[in-house]
């Protein structure tokens, strides 16, 4: 009876070079070693489901979501009546551009603050996970961003990229609404 194989190399690397592991890091995290890891990546040998399975929890996911069993393919719309929409402060409505997919390491949003709104404001918690990083762009408007105490000014056209686990909030002086597309990158998750 022939075994199918789990051809899941280049995939691991991926993910792993995505979260700044090297083989080390993933062999003491998952429990396979690393000398296994690097054959599995090279396509050198097919790892069992049980080996998998441990590579996966490794990678902070579950064996279905390393496969892409839970996934419909490579590409995903999100269609815009299937934008997930909400609201965060008075005065800040926020659309979650990606899918929620699993394993995903990245969330687009759009954000629109009317004038004097802010998305959060001194005091509120981190709101993302430690190791996050953001990257937003000002579309319209003017913000000013406030983060770890510091302010910094940004105008239409502007991009600025920071430490997201630090306590931060955008704010719109105005006199008009302002809009800015953000990205926000997953921290590492450590066991």
């Amino acid at each position: 009876m022939a075994t199918a194989e789990l051809n899941i190399g280049p995939r691991v690397r991926a993910l792993r070079e995505g979260m700044d592991l090297s083989l080390r890091d993933l062999a003491e995290r998952s429990g396979v070693s690393a000398p296994m890891l690097s054959q599995v990546e090279r396509g050198e040998t097919s790892p069992t489901l049980a080996v998998a399975g441990r590579i996966a929890a490794g990678l902070d996911l579950t064996l279905s979501q390393l496969l892409r069993l839970d996934e419909g393919g490579s590409v995903t719309v999100v269609r815009a009546a299937d934008v997930r929409r909400g609201g965060g402060a008075s005065g800040h409505t926020i659309e979650v551009l990606t899918p929620p997919l699993p394993g995903q390491r990245a969330e687009l949003s759009r954000h629109v603050l009317a004038p004097g709104a802010a998305t959060g404001g001194p005091g509120d918690p981190p709101m993302h996970e430690p190791g996050s990083r953001e990257i937003a762009h000002v579309q319209a408007g003017r913000l000013e961003l406030v983060i770890d105490g510091e302010r910094h000014v940004l105008d239409a056209g502007d991009t600025v990229t920071f430490d997201a686990d630090l306590p931060h909030h955008f704010e719109n002086p105005g006199p008009g609404e302002a809009t800015f597309i953000a990205v926000v990158s997953a921290g590492l998750r450590r066991s």
